[in-house]
């Protein structure tokens, strides 16, 4: 089969035994015929905190070990796993509980933490990025990220996975220019050669995971934007509901899925569930004020409200919840979430700061 063609299609695999999944999709590919065997090839897990992967957060080590020794099976000795986890986690810690230490140490592989890495300025139709340079050294970069919700994206997977790639510096800027475009640019400057989709556990609402579902399936493309509008259905989600993707699809990154025809299933999902729907995040920002937060920080308020809405006293909070780094310096008498909000009355601090110590402050504007 041509790569022309193949950029066209999504090839999907069901089951629960992740290295016989990878090892069928890529010999059903034949990837090896599209790579040079000299290549510097990269991995780029979602290790986007120091979680395992049964809590639906970070990319399955055995899938990621399944996909190093089919490359190694075909010749291919030159590849390492590149990863930068988000500004509330070190890399280093990341790779030792999510067990890409041990597949290092097995493997021979070396790990590469991005937070420590130099980079360098890209310009993407105007648009100033600072990329990591270890990404753009590499030949041949495989995404793989994990089918999961996100509490400001919605969804986070091929296209949003690549958010890795840059400083922590540059991950907070991104937030302060509403996320969803830089993202789609930063995929026109970073090319995803192939991307696995480890849709085996996620979480349907986090991007740190916590509320693991078991979804039974591994998704193989060649295109992000296809991976994404696909990923987006499944989900329960429009593809207009997630604007990096029309925007990453609108600057010439990759195409949209328009007909079922493009999904290749290699076997039948006769047990596998289908992918429960959740507006879960969507119902808890309404009690949130956002200017510019990162990620880690929205994430614990997320939680926070969460654990409120199941004790029965969230309808309670007296008011909003300001959060983001548009607070930076501003005096306020209500509740502030994260250092940013450090100037307000009452102020859960950190950066970012746990669920835990939110819960804490928001409790006393309950009455509880």
């Amino acid at each position: 089969m041509e790569v022309n063609t193949l950029k066209n299609k999504i090839h999907v695999s069901y089951g629960d035994n992740s290295q016989k999944m990878i090892f069928d999709l890529l010999s059903n590919i034949k990837i090896e015929n599209f790579i040079n065997k000299d290549a510097l090839m990269g991995i780029k897990p979602n290790l986007v905190v120091a979680k395992p992967s049964t809590s639906g957060a970070t990319t399955s080590p055995e899938l990621v070990e399944g996909v190093i020794r089919y490359l190694k099976s075909k010749g291919f000795n030159n590849i390492a796993v590149l990863e930068g986890s988000w500004v509330g986690d070190k890399t280093p810690k990341a790779f030792e509980v999510c067990g890409y230490t041990k597949i290092a140490k097995n493997l021979n592989i070396p790990l590469i933490d991005l937070q420590k890495d130099t980079f360098t300025a890209h310009s993407v139709e105007g648009m100033k990025l600072n990329i990591c340079d270890k990404v753009l050294e590499l030949d041949y970069l495989i995404n793989m990220p994990v089918l999961k919700g996100h509490c400001q994206t919605k969804i986070t997977c091929a296209l949003k996975n690549m958010k890795g790639c840059i400083p922590n510096k540059e991950k907070r800027r991104f937030h302060t220019m509403g996320l969803h475009k830089p993202i789609a640019y930063l995929n026109n400057a970073i090319k995803s050669d192939l991307i696995i989709v480890d849709g085996l556990m996620g979480d349907l609402n986090y991007e740190e995971g916590g509320n693991p579902v078991k979804m039974d399936r591994i998704i193989v493309g060649f295109d992000p934007v296809l991976i994404d509008s696909y990923a987006a259905g499944l989900l329960g989600y429009d593809i207009d509901e997630i604007s990096y993707i029309k925007i990453a699809e609108s600057i010439g990154v990759g195409s949209c899925l328009a007909s079922k025809t493009q999904i290749c299933e290699l076997n039948e999902n006769h047990n596998t569930q289908k992918i429960p729907h959740s507006r879960e995040v969507e119902r808890l920002s309404k009690y949130v004020e956002e200017k510019d937060a990162c990620s880690a920080c929205y994430g614990s308020l997320i939680h926070a409200l969460g654990r409120l809405s199941e004790q029965e006293m969230l309808d309670k909070l007296r008011e909003k919840v300001a959060i983001g780094q548009g607070y930076k310096g501003v005096k306020g008498k209500g509740i502030g979430v994260g250092n940013c909000t450090k100037g307000f009355e009452k102020n859960a601090p950190g950066c970012p700061p746990t669920a835990r110590d939110i819960i804490k402050v928001l409790k006393q504007n309950t009455g509880g």
